[in-house]
């Protein structure tokens, strides 16, 4: 596991001692892309691991492993292979429960944008 809110947060879920829904939904966004990975799927569509990394910027394969094995095994996400031209090709693409997490980080990125341009540190984008 990546950071210790996660691992509280799967700790107490096997425990099924969980009772803060709030603690809980932080912990699916833990992780230093998980929310761009999320808004990247919402808004491309299904993508594959390289195009992924390309969106971020910085992103090295381990934690971006790492990231999207989380986001999987939390149900935020799906993986699937395919072999073309004897090369495997890894696409990932949001669920449900993925695409249910979206009024969230939208309403983050709107929050930021708007703090930002209070701020004076960014153009409003509109």
């Amino acid at each position: 596991m990546s950071d210790p809110l996660r691992a509280y947060a799967q700790a107490k879920l096997q425990q099924r001692d969980y009772d803060c829904a709030k603690e809980y939904t932080l912990s699916l966004f833990s992780g230093k892309y998980k929310i761009v990975i999320i808004y990247h799927l919402f808004h491309d569509g299904t993508l594959r691991f390289s195009q992924l990394q390309r969106l971020l910027d910085g992103a090295t394969h381990k934690v971006l492993t790492q990231q999207l094995q989380e986001l999987r095994a939390d149900g935020v996400i799906t993986r699937r292979e395919e072999r073309i031209n004897n090369r495997k090709a890894v696409y990932y693409s949001l669920t449900l429960i993925g695409a249910s997490l979206m009024p969230i980080v939208e309403a983050m990125f709107s929050w930021g944008s708007a703090r930002l341009a209070a701020l004076q540190l960014a153009e409003p984008k509109g």
